[in-house]
């Protein structure tokens, strides 16, 4: 009776099989979806020339980072016109040194893409002859199945028969599940494959977006520092009156946003924050500890002499110039502005700020690029700009402000151009 009943089970499990085996079949392979056939190279010259790709981007990102040390130095520098121009010829070299880490790893992608090809191919083949060992148990099975308890037990002369046939059908199930578990197995790992490849297409089409926005950024560079050298007429004297008033300008603006400030946060309400927590926002640039580029050169309420000894309002991120910047979280943009009035550079210069539910606003300054606009939907981790050095700024970074998101409001300050967003500041490295 059980061996009946283990039978009646089979039988039904057969059909959910055949079912699933059917619908596999039908499933298009990466090959059959594309338009054009992937040709593919010989798989060890491919491994290889990968790993060459990889060393070449360690090398260029070895130079990124020697260049970013450099103009650290210089920051410490006293303000002169040749430390000036220097400032500009490194950043244009470290922009150049960009193109060719984005050229570098746009092939070492494309590459990979080659690689997951062949493993993505290997794995259909492999499925493929799994399906068959399928088919071919259950149609064994199908026709053992066809014969009841007793016409087995009749046709065959003895008992000791009729056993190592059932025997024999039982063995069948247990070879035919070990074929469907690792059909299955196959199959989730050919998915994982597939998932992969899209994402590296992905960082494949976004590097060539950033590859894009660097060259024209080289272009973009040099015209400043040739405006610059205009302005100054390559005079040192000119250049220290220059920086004096913009000095003076840079100062009142401050005063005028602190007041404001101060102002805005006698009707703070803490407890409409969200809890202080690591992880309620994400690094906008991944720091150099976690596998990114960036490095902390100034925390929330430290003071220098840059800020006239007043307490910083945000988290600076020291990052090679033309680094990807991310949303800290899902939000709302409400602000895309300049307030770089030509060469002359001032508070924020490139920024975006970004309204989050929350209760936090987040904003992302000194950016050499913004690549959303005002309006638009963020989510989590993608790319709203790029580091740069505008606005009052001695060297690339990012400028992370964090807000009272019902406290913000957008002020104009001349000599800046556009609007400034002002409201109550928050340490952002109690929420990262």
């Amino acid at each position: 009776m059980y061996k009946q009943k283990g039978f009646i089970v089979t039988r039904a499990f057969l059909a959910i099989t055949l079912l699933t085996v059917l619908t596999l079949s039908t499933q298009k392979s990466v090959a059959e979806e594309g338009e054009t056939e992937v040709v593919f190279p010989d798989e060890q010259d491919l491994r290889v020339a990968i790993e060459a790709q990889t060393s070449k981007l360690r090398e260029i990102n070895k130079k990124i980072e020697e260049s970013q040390q450099n103009l650290v130095k210089t920051e410490s520098q006293k303000q002169s016109l040749e430390g000036e121009i220097g400032r500009y010829n490194y950043r244009i070299n470290q922009i150049d040194l960009g193109i060719k880490s984005s050229e570098i790893n746009i092939e070492k992608l494309g590459l990979e893409v080659e690689g997951l090809r062949y493993d993505i191919k290997d794995k259909e083949q492999n499925i493929a002859l799994k399906k068959e060992a399928v088919v071919s148990f259950l149609r064994e099975l199908q026709q053992k199945g066809n014969e009841n308890m007793l016409f087995v037990f009749l046709k065959n002369k003895s008992l000791a028969e009729s056993f190592t046939e059932q025997q024999s059908i039982l063995n069948l199930n247990e070879d035919l599940a070990v074929e469907i578990e690792s059909l299955h197995t196959l199959t989730t790992n050919l998915a994982s494959t597939l998932d992969e490849t899209e994402q590296k297409k992905k960082e494949e089409a976004q590097e060539a977006k950033t590859l894009s926005y660097r060259l024209s950024l080289a272009a973009e560079e040099r015209e400043q520092k040739k405006e610059f050298l205009t302005q100054t007429k390559n005079q040192e004297k000119i250049y220290q009156e220059e920086l004096k008033e913009l000095e003076a300008q840079q100062s009142e603006i401050s005063s005028e946003i602190e007041k404001i400030e101060d102002e805005l946060r006698r009707s703070f309400d803490v407890t409409l924050l969200p809890l202080e927590r690591p992880g309620i926002l994400l690094w906008p640039v991944p720091l150099a500890t976690s596998g990114g580029q960036g490095r902390i050169t100034q925390h929330f309420g430290e003071r220098s002499n840059l800020y006239r000894g007043k307490p910083h309002n945000g988290l600076d991120i020291g990052a090679p110039i033309g680094t990807p910047v991310i949303a800290a979280d899902d939000g709302i943009v409400i602000g895309v502005d300049n307030n770089d009035n030509s060469w002359r550079k001032y508070q924020y210069g490139k920024y975006v700020l970004i309204e989050h539910k929350t209760n936090l606003t987040t904003l992302y300054a000194h950016l050499s690029k913004q690549v959303v606009s005002k309006g638009d939907s963020v989510k989590r981790g993608d790319i709203i700009g790029y580091v740069g050095n505008t606005g009052y700024s001695t060297g690339p970074h990012l400028h992370f402000g964090v807000y009272w998101r019902d406290s913000i409001i957008m002020k104009s300050i001349p000599p800046a151009k556009g609007l400034v967003p002002v409201g109550v500041v928050i340490d952002a490295e109690k929420y990262l």
